[in-house]
């Protein structure tokens, strides 16, 4: 089965959905790709999944993901296995993950397997690796083609936080934040807790992942209500924050990271910011276009100047400080989140704080 992102996001934010089986989501909004594993996170939470995720080095790789598909637990009733990278699968896995996904169907098992790509194009669609995802799995493409699609989703986000906004409010929203999707889901996070705390206090911050068990009572904003908050609201956004980092100005980025923090950003959504710059200059380095990455063509020149300021062995310690500053916005290490995050972004830009031996 194929979905589109719009069409099967509002499904997934449903008390209940059957998880089980082949998840295909291909995009190059790596923000759609998130909101779709925080929606069926729930899900498997609450069908007692044990959640992994596994990076596919080489087509290789496929045999640990089968693996670990097919490993018991004393403690949990299935696996949840989260798959990023590009390798396909060869013929012999292929055929696996049919038996996999027909059983699945079949109720012999329950595990759940969602695999995120870069975006397929018609032909890609067309080879036998996706044939399994197509023919017997969900395949949701994580894209969006025009403005209409952009305000529709980010109307499903205001709705989570308890938000409706007239059609001038909306205007002067996606005008204020330049029909940018991260930038316009901020804003109405910001404002969730401008006007609608009361829902804001029923979610701690670790199952603010989904927002689809709330109870919604909306606030109605206009136009009046929007520029208040707007004005008032005037500070630097992630995206200054990746520009600051990109640029090599470390002076920026420690104003900015001071900006957010003071502002009370969303510590998930820097270290979002942050590891999507580092893993993509990683990816370059390795010699991946930048295109096929997603990268603007106005912000190629800037990855361009960042990976010419590390090295190999610079970038390697790089997911070890990311997964550091993941724990500590989760609370499992006593290092603040803030001090982390300033360290990665100044890492970056190419201002280490801490030599390595």
């Amino acid at each position: 089965m194929q979905d589109t992102f719009i069409q099967a996001f509002p499904r997934l934010l449903q008390p209940s959905v059957a998880v089980a089986g082949l998840w295909l989501a291909h995009g190059d909004e790596p923000l759609l790709s998130q909101w779709l594993v925080d929606a069926l996170r729930p899900h498997w939470r609450a069908q007692n999944y044990a959640i992994k995720r596994l990076e596919l080095m080489s087509v290789k790789s496929w045999q640990e993901v089968l693996s670990e598909l097919g490993s018991q637990s004393l403690f949990d009733d299935a696996s949840a296995v989260i798959v990023t990278g590009n390798h396909k699968p060869d013929k012999a896995v292929i055929a696996e993950l049919e038996r996999f996904a027909v059983d699945a169907q079949t109720g012999a098992h329950n595990h759940s397997l969602l695999w995120l790509t870069p975006k397929q194009d018609k032909r890609a669609q067309t080879s036998k690796w996706f044939a399994p995802f197509a023919q017997y799995g969900h395949v949701i493409d994580c894209n969006l083609y025009n403005e209409q699609q952009r305000q529709q989703l980010l109307q499903i986000q205001a709705q989570q936080f308890g938000l409706t906004l007239s059609q001038e409010a909306w205007q002067l929203l996606m005008s204020h934040t330049e029909h940018h999707l991260l930038s316009a889901y901020q804003a109405l996070w910001r404002l969730s807790y401008l006007f609608a705390p009361q829902l804001m206090a029923n979610s701690s911050s670790e199952n603010f992942e989904s927002t689809s068990t709330l109870p919604v009572k909306n606030v109605a904003l206009d136009i009046g209500d929007l520029q208040a908050a707007l004005v008032s609201d005037a500070q630097f956004s992630v995206f200054d924050l990746s520009d600051a980092m990109l640029a090599g100005n470390s002076a920026q980025v420690a104003k900015i990271i001071f900006q957010l923090k003071a502002t009370d950003e969303p510590t998930t959504l820097v270290l979002w910011a942050i590891s999507k710059d580092m893993r993509q200059i990683m990816q370059l380095m390795d010699g991946q276009d930048p295109q096929v990455l997603g990268i603007w063509r106005s912000k190629q020149g800037l990855y361009q100047q960042a990976c010419r300021r590390h090295s190999k062995a610079q970038t390697a310690t790089w997911p070890a400080l990311l997964y550091k500053c993941d724990q500590a916005i989760k609370g499992l290490v006593r290092q603040p989140a803030w001090e982390l995050l300033l360290q990665a972004a100044l890492e970056l830009s190419g201002q280490r704080l801490f030599k390595t031996p």
